[in-house]
């Protein structure tokens, strides 16, 4: 069972919150994020090279110096103040007429150690280390990572009962996503929600397991330098955002190749029909119907390609996934990419960029193919979860994303 703790928040007041809010630090690049930056922005703490000029590199010393210094400076200037007391926080998201309602609170790091907080991907250790790196210097969670939990009447009638008041924020982002914050401040309600996650057997990584990984880390890190550790201290836990299953959806994360091994459109066309059935689908933009359907745009034209009954095992949680028949049946055996972490010959595009993405790529040169997938489901994540498997790279893409700078978790009281 799932051990979790509220937390005295580091955050905006409520008349800034949006220009504080940002995306987060994975999905801009420097240049981007020096363009989206406006001066009160979190980027300046999270990707600090874009405060000098020309950019520096994201990983010297200068650049975290720099985020350390505009985290004092953000709170100094009271652009980020802490709470009194110790809060769970409810952060609703809208995408597209539909919300999805989480609790901000504090995950265990022996809950992560021990395979409790489950994970679906493998991670790198560079990347961990890059993560590890923020945390340790700002001694915080300065963003949060993004958790399922199994569905929960009693939770979802806390939430429903705070939500029905006017939220502590409420503001639309520029990507035309809601954003909606309230505070859990009675004390039965505090004590109920630490209670009930007691009886919770599992949280799934969603969204961010470098950053969860990191966040362990570094808790397991200062128990060791700590000569008189006793399990109760702050760093214990690091700051997560869980949400209901239900609540989750996960979109398309498509693929795009660069050439077809040397065959021509025709011959390659020839070669998939070996394991899927193809129709020629035109030049409107098709869009897979359901799991073990694709569609890929080829020379102009797109297509349904459903594969062939046994080139699949449904009973097999990877290999009844789609990207993993996409992998072995087209990248690897008609397109010799063997590894799709490394191969320069492959790109990933996230369905949130729409099919229309997919095409341009292709119709500009730069891209020989295209294929898009349909998404994976919780059900699917959470039994590979479950399994101890872990999913092929780039399977999973979860919208919309979490903002940076609603809560922030310092790991010292």
């Amino acid at each position: 069972m799932v051990k979790v703790k509220p937390f005295a928040a580091i955050r905006p007041p409520k008349a800034i919150v949006k220009e504080v809010a940002a995306r987060p630090y994975d999905v801009l690049n420097s240049q981007e994020a020096k363009a989206e930056a406006g001066e009160k922005s979190l980027l300046h703490i999270t990707k600090p090279e874009i405060d000098f000029d020309p950019i520096i590199d994201e990983h010297s010393q200068q650049a975290y110096d720099k985020a350390v210094e505009n985290f004092r400076k953000w709170q100094e200037k009271g652009w980020l103040v802490q709470d009194k007391k110790e809060y769970y926080y409810i952060y609703a998201q809208t995408m597209n007429g539909r919300t999805q309602y989480g609790i901000v609170l504090c995950a265990n790091v022996d809950d992560y150690l021990t395979g409790k907080i489950k994970k679906h991907e493998l991670t790198r250790k560079d990347k961990e280390e890059d993560r590890m790196i923020h945390v340790r210097i700002q001694n915080a969670n300065i963003e949060p990572v993004f958790f399922a939990y199994p569905d929960n009447t009693e939770i979802n009638a806390i939430v429903a009962k705070y939500t029905a008041k006017a939220p502590e924020y409420d503001f639309t982002a520029e990507d035309g996503f809601g954003h909606h914050f309230w505070v859990i401040d009675k004390d039965e309600d505090i004590k109920k929600i630490t209670d009930i996650f007691a009886t919770i057997p599992a949280f799934y990584v969603a969204d961010g397991h470098h950053r969860t990984a990191a966040a362990a880390l570094v808790g397991e890190e200062k128990r060791r330098q700590n000569p008189n550790h006793n399990g109760t201290e702050e760093y214990n836990y690091f700051m997560a955002v869980v949400f209901p299953e239900s609540h989750l959806k996960i979109i398309d994360y498509n693929r795009v190749v660069k050439d077809l091994n040397g065959m021509t459109p025709a011959q390659f066309l020839e070669k998939l029909s070996e394991d899927f059935e193809i129709k020629d689908m035109g030049t409107e933009i098709y869009k897979p119907k359901n799991l073990h359907n694709f569609s890929m745009y080829l020379d102009g034209k797109w297509y349904s390609l459903t594969a062939k009954k046994g080139t699949y095992d449904d009973n097999d949680p990877i290999g009844g996934l789609d990207v993993t028949i996409c992998s072995n049946l087209i990248f690897d055996k008609l397109l010799d990419i063997k590894d799709l972490r490394t191969s320069k010959r492959i790109d990933f595009v996230g369905g949130i960029r729409g099919l229309g993405e997919l095409k341009k790529r292709v119709d500009s040169g730069e891209m020989a193919a295209a294929f898009a997938l349909y998404p994976v489901s919780m059900k699917q994540l959470i039994r590979i979860a479950d399994t101890g498997n872990i999913m092929p790279p780039k399977t999973t893409w979860f919208e919309p994303k979490l903002r940076s700078g609603l809560a922030i978790h310092k790991l010292e009281r």
